[in-house]
């Protein structure tokens, strides 16, 4: 089925390394070769993969807090007037000038967090962070999965349409060629070469049109695929194969848990669950530790300020309690109590939308495979009418008309059966993808 022709192909995306340019194949691409280059291409997915990294090295800049905190300053004071101090000299206050006019002080400072709710956050948060990240790049890749499997089929129910027109040109061209020698012969008049003119020149017209149709649907798979629009693509494909394809499990259970959405949803909630014990342990008193040592210069004379230091250093601890924020914290905690019970109503609303699509995607699939059925039944009999009807239409039993109706009738019946198939193909991919059945593993 599907998935399993799809997953090894998408396994290759971790496997093999990045191209720094677009390799573009030359030869005709089945479903999968498209899938697989668009897995390493598609500029979307891309920018997931970029995004998971962003979200590590965010992770890696949150941690960078609890490593120790080192910085370097130096600095060069000179007094104009030295400060004056007041002095007990002989039991009298005296002013004295103290200091030295020249003061310069290389320091080295160092601090490491001890316990901080920031950092706290920081630790929980991370692999919560990282995971919604890939399942973000989950669902792109899922996204792209459905999308260029329906461009590849969207394609290809064109190219079997403009088979199908090709095929009724090819017939009128005859059927005209016969009326014509018919009323050459003067066996009809020509009214039925003139039908049979009209006739040719309208299927004339649909194969063109479906020919340019064709070349838009090139386009269309081409961005899906991330694939150079200037570069040509061919695509192949096997209708008995695709017949084997067609058929989906429409007893199975549908199962919230398996949807991308579901699981992005439970991430969102756990993140916003750390997020309340964050403000709710706002009260916790942050700790740090701290060493400074100065490497000091004094010297009246400048010229000497560097011939003589007088070091000295320092260790200690940094205790801050948060007594009173204006009830900020307390805020805080409630709006993000609010935020967790509006994502209760969250999940109440996407069980819902799941449940709606699933059941519009499991209608729709059913209805294509009857529709698929019975198409296929009317082609087998639009043929056998059509073969008759010409027939008797030689012997001179039935008038061109007649032909004109079967053969638009024997049309019909294969562009329905061609738009029925290609249609319960697009259904089962939205059928699958409705019950995270579309592979999220790459």
């Amino acid at each position: 089925m599907l998935n399993k022709s799809i997953a090894p192909l998408l396994l290759l995306f971790l496997l093999s390394a990045r191209a720094a340019a677009q390799q573009t194949p030359t030869e005709p691409l089945t479903l999968t070769q498209c899938l697989q280059y668009a897995v390493k291409n598609q500029p979307a997915l891309n920018q997931a993969t970029i995004d998971e990294s962003i979200a590590r090295t965010n992770n890696a800049i949150a941690f960078s807090a609890w490593m120790p905190q080192i910085s370097a300053n130096a600095g060069l004071t000179h007094y104009l007037e030295l400060p004056t101090s007041f002095l007990p000299i002989n039991g009298v206050s005296t002013p004295v000038h103290t200091g030295v006019y020249n003061t310069s002080v290389p320091s080295l400072a160092a601090t490491q967090t001890i316990f901080n709710t920031d950092v706290m956050l920081a630790a929980k948060a991370a692999k919560l962070n990282t995971q919604a990240a890939k399942l973000n790049s989950a669902e792109t890749k899922i996204n792209l999965v459905a999308n260029v499997s329906k461009a590849f089929y969207d394609l290809l129910l064109s190219i079997e349409q403009t088979g199908v027109y090709r095929e009724d040109t090819a017939r009128l061209k005859k059927n005209q060629a016969d009326a014509y020698n018919r009323y050459v012969s003067g066996i009809v008049d020509k009214v039925d070469y003139k039908q049979a003119s009209i006739a040719l020149n309208n299927s004339l017209s649909r194969l063109k049109s479906a020919t340019e149709v064709v070349n838009a649907k090139y386009a269309t798979l081409k961005q899906m695929m991330g694939y150079p629009p200037e570069q040509p693509l061919s695509v192949k494909f096997d209708t008995g194969q695709m017949m084997q394809e067609v058929y989906a499990d429409t007893t199975a259970a549908l199962q919230y848990e398996k949807r991308i959405e579901y699981q992005r949803y439970q991430t969102a909630k756990r993140i916003q669950h750390e997020s309340t014990l964050y403000y709710q342990l706002g009260f916790l008193p942050s700790l740090s530790g701290f060493y400074n040592y100065n490497y000091q210069f004094q010297n009246n004379t400048f010229s000497e300020l560097y011939s003589r230091a007088f070091p000295y250093s320092l260790f200690g601890f940094s205790l801050n309690i948060p007594l009173f924020t204006g009830f900020r914290r307390v805020e805080n905690m409630h709006k993000a109590q609010l935020l967790e019970r509006r994502l209760d109503w969250d999940e109440v609303n996407l069980k819902l939308g799941i449940f709606s699509q699933y059941q519009q995607a499991l209608a729709a699939y059913k209805s294509n495979l009857y529709f698929l059925r019975s198409q296929g039944e009317n082609v087998a009999m639009a043929k056998e009418v059509y073969n008759i009807v010409k027939l008797q239409y030689s012997e001179g039993v039935k008038t061109y008309l007649d032909v004109i109706v079967a053969e638009s009738d024997l049309q019909t019946a294969e562009i329905n059966y061609i738009n029925a198939l290609f249609q319960l193909l697009t259904s089962k991919i939205d059928l699958e993808k409705a019950m995270g059945n579309l592979p999220t593993e790459i």
